[in-house]
Formats: C-alpha cells, structure tokens, sequence
C-alpha cells in the first residue's frame, strides 16, 4: 500500500492551528514551529485517511468533535525527567524538614503541567524522605501523558540518573515480562492523585489552598497576558508564604506584587 503524506501546510492553514491551540489550550505557537505543527499533525492526518490540512482541521472545529482532545495532545510539549532542575527539590526538602515538627495538617502540593509524572513523583519522594505527610496533585491538559503519569511505571533508562539509594528506596524493579521497567512503591502512590486540567479554563478544580506550586516550563508557550493572570490565580491559590517554582526561563511573577524572589526561579508569597 503507498502511504501518500500530506499536503504542505499552507499559510492559512497554519494560522488556523495557531488560533485553535491557543482557543483550546491557551497556547501561543511563533512561526517558528510550523515544521514541529507539521510533523506532529501529519501523523493524525494519516489516522483519518486526510492528505489536506483543512478537511482535519474541520474536524477538530465540529462542535461534537472526538479529535479535538488528540490535536492538543499532539501540540503539547512534554520533555520532564526526574529530579529536573534539582534547586527546586532541595528548596522543598528544606520546606518539608520545617514542617516536621510543625502542627497542622498535610503540606499540599500542585505539579501544573505534570507531563509524564517525573516530577510529581520526585516531590513525592522528597516529602517520603523527610517523613512528611503530603497530598500532591498531578494535573495536565494531555490526557496521554496523564495516563503514563497516572500509571507510574517507567523504562530503566529513565531513571538513570536517580542515585542507587533513591531508586531502591523509592521503586520496584520490573521482573519477568516486565524486565527493564520500574515502577513507584505505593507509599509515594498514595500521595498523589491525577487530574486533567487545562490551566486557560476559567475554574480549576484543585481544592483548597497549596503549599507548594510548580509550574515549570509552561507558560513559555502563553503570552504575557495570560502569563500574568496565571500569577495573579496561582497567588490566590497559594498560602502565605508558599512557594511558587517556575522553568528556568521563566520568570512571570517578578512582576506581581504578591511574590518575592527567594531563591533562582523560585517565588515565595507575601503574607498580605
């Protein structure tokens, strides 16, 4: 069978990717990415027999559309690793050894943009190792990802780079058919649960007030407008004197009143 590939991205159709991804994941895409939007569509283009842009971009737009879920996940960047960006983990294990003897109940944490679940799991294994009780809640707008999160087994190769002591306290080697696998030991799964969100909607069902908040490496891809009221929300969202970790270039809420530098891409919220 000849496999016949897509037809170029033309002009127009390209800009109508650009204004559905922004509409649905709150997503600005420069025209630099318009190889990356052609090489990730074209393989949905081929699941549904299409060879022109538009007739699948109709698609995604039908007002009962079952594709409209794949086209973000497929414009989602999802790069994570365990432990990435270490400062931030050594900033919470300072904030989770404070905790220790403190009253109260769990510290509540918030991976926005969770990926694949790295580092979601890499906080759970912070707080297991001081001791702490935490609630941590993992939520993307990739429902694909969301479920390899959820799931919490992974290739060997990807936690390569956990020291020994880590990975014999923290996971399970896969034996049998799953040789080359490891998975999370349940005292980290029940720390974490899984939610899908999509951090432009206009409510957020993530429960009361956090501790800790990572949102690393995401807002690159929203414009400064949305980048600010995302601050403003996460302020609301975060106890005084929580913590906020942003990527590493990033920096959107320098500019917000109700932060604090406290540390290399790391906020902290005033108390008023």
């Amino acid at each position: 069978m000849v496999v016949t590939e897509p037809a170029l991205l033309t002009d127009r159709d390209f800009a109508r990717v650009r204004q559905l991804i922004q509409e649905y994941a709150g997503i600005s895409l420069s025209e630099q990415k318009r190889n990356m939007v052609y090489n990730r569509l074209r393989r949905r283009l081929r699941i549904h027999g299409e060879i022109a842009f538009a007739p699948y971009l109709d698609r995604v737009q039908a007002a009962d559309s079952d594709e409209r879920e794949a086209f973000v996940n497929a414009l989602t960047t999802n790069l994570t690793s365990f432990f990435r960006e270490p400062h931030h983990f050594d900033l919470l294990a300072a904030r989770a050894r404070a905790q220790q003897h403190a009253p109260g109940g769990a510290m509540r944490i918030w991976s926005a943009g969770c990926s694949t679940g790295e580092e979601a799991w890499s906080a759970a294994m912070v707080m297991r190792e001081a001791a702490v009780r935490a609630e941590i809640l993992a939520t993307d707008i990739d429902s694909e990802v969301l479920r390899t999160a959820q799931a919490g087994v992974y290739a060997a190769e990807r936690v390569q780079s956990v020291p020994p002591e880590r990975l014999r306290r923290h996971f399970l080697r896969g034996v049998g058919a799953n040789d080359g696998f490891v998975s999370l030991r349940p005292e980290l799964r029940a720390m974490v649960s899984f939610a899908q969100v999509n951090l432009q909607a206009p409510a957020w069902p993530v429960g009361s007030r956090f501790d800790v908040i990572f949102c690393r490496n995401v807002v690159i891809y929203f414009d400064r407008e949305m980048q600010q009221r995302l601050a403003e929300r996460f302020a609301v969202l975060l106890a005084p004197g929580g913590l906020l970790l942003v990527g590493h270039a990033e920096s959107f809420p320098a500019t917000n009143p109700a932060f604090r530098s406290c540390g290399r891409t790391a906020y902290e919220r005033r108390d008023s």
